[in-house]
């Protein structure tokens, strides 16, 4: 259907690709240590809310030009760089408070706006997640099939909705693990700090890609 072979291959590759640990992992349960699993279910939803933008573009074409305008890619890595340790130099400086973090039930609207926008766009300025999808769906669609930006979208689609599932569950079992770290503000302190290195450290790892890495 839609030029798709190997549909049963691509649904394990995908599967197997989406709950390998990873930065959206890592930003998942980092959140749902902090603000419980409504927290780590923001930052998922907004995961991957930014991959279905690459998906989209690579089923128009945009990945396509990305990859072939070495000016287009450069502009893009270095405003993703940029927001990746804008958002890690901020984390990194968070210092503790002397009360504990608010409870899931408590965790304000505002935040959880925030920690999703944070989620969608630390993916759709990265020119790499765009590269990713240009690469490995067409790998399952038929070169000669008419239809093959329906077959990007589907596909994309697909391996999507498995991974923003694998995430939303990542962010329920973290929270439940994670009622003795929320009592302690000094270690959530050092957990937004670490997850503030993850981010610096992306951001660098951005700026050094090659467009043909």
């Amino acid at each position: 259907m839609f030029g798709i072979h190997d549909f049963w291959l691509f649904v394990a590759a995908g599967v197997l690709l989406n709950v390998t640990p990873g930065p959206d992992t890592a930003y998942v349960v980092g959140r749902s240590v902090q603000l419980g699993w409504l927290g780590g279910a923001a930052g998922a939803l907004g995961i991957g809310l930014g991959c279905f933008v690459h998906i989209v573009a690579a089923a128009v074409g945009l990945s396509a030009l990305l990859a072939a305008s070495s000016t287009a890619f450069t502009v893009i890595k270095l405003i993703g760089a940029a927001y990746l340790c804008y958002i890690g130099v901020r984390m990194v400086l968070t210092r503790a408070s002397g009360e504990a973090s608010p409870t899931p039930a408590a965790a304000p609207v505002r935040t959880l706006r925030q920690i999703f926008w944070q989620g969608a766009l630390t993916n759709v300025l990265n020119p790499k997640v765009a590269l990713f999808f240009l690469a490995f769906l067409p790998q399952f669609v038929d070169a000669a099939s008419p239809s093959k930006a329906l077959a990007f979208l589907v596909l994309g689609v697909i391996f999507n909705v498995t991974g923003t599932a694998w995430n939303l569950s990542v962010a329920v079992a973290a929270a439940r693990t994670a009622g003795r770290v929320q009592r302690s503000p000094r270690l959530l302190a050092w957990i937004n700090r670490a997850l503030g290195g993850v981010f610096v450290y992306l951001g660098v790892r951005v700026a050094l890609l090659d467009a043909r890495g």
